[in-house]
């Protein structure tokens, strides 16, 4: 029996889309844009979520009350990005980093700045598990309401 040959297509294709964001989330970038960290409380296990969400994912419950924390936190992981790859917000290197900010029980994922990353052997000297950042806000007429309106997370000398 002979095998077919199968050939491919090689293209770009462009796909614009837009979706709702939900009231938790419009309110949490919303909030974003005026340069206050809100996150959702969760009455059943007391946890802080951010970035907000509808419902805590642990016990499933509705999280209706508000609370601002703290732009300042604390790395949990990292990782310094050199890879290029397509859709990739920024050039590389960069480095991104899981922060627990002060007032929140869950870390997220944002970019870590004031670091030069093009010497990669110096700039993992000066990142650790446990160092504290805080976060650089764009000016308030450039804020959009979008995760960008943090640009990055220094650490705090």
């Amino acid at each position: 029996m002979s095998e077919k040959k199968i050939g491919t297509v090689k293209q770009t294709i462009a796909l614009p889309y837009e979706w709702s964001m939900g009231e938790t989330a419009t309110k949490w970038f919303e909030e974003l844009k005026k340069g206050k960290i809100m996150g959702t409380y969760c009455e059943g296990c007391g946890r802080v979520l951010v970035p907000a969400r509808k419902f805590c994912p642990r016990c499933f419950i509705e999280t209706t009350k508000w609370v601002q924390v703290s732009d300042k936190g604390v790395i949990e992981t990292f990782t310094i990005l050199t890879y290029e790859y397509p859709m990739q917000p920024k050039k590389p290197p960069y480095g991104v980093a899981g922060i627990k900010l002060d007032g929140a029980d869950v870390a997220f994922l944002h970019f870590l700045g004031g670091i030069d990353f093009s010497n990669l052997e110096e700039a993992v000297k000066k990142i650790r598990i446990g160092m504290r950042v805080q976060a650089v806000w764009k000016p308030p007429e450039k804020r959009e309401g979008n995760i960008f309106d943090i640009e990055y997370f220094k650490p705090i000398e």
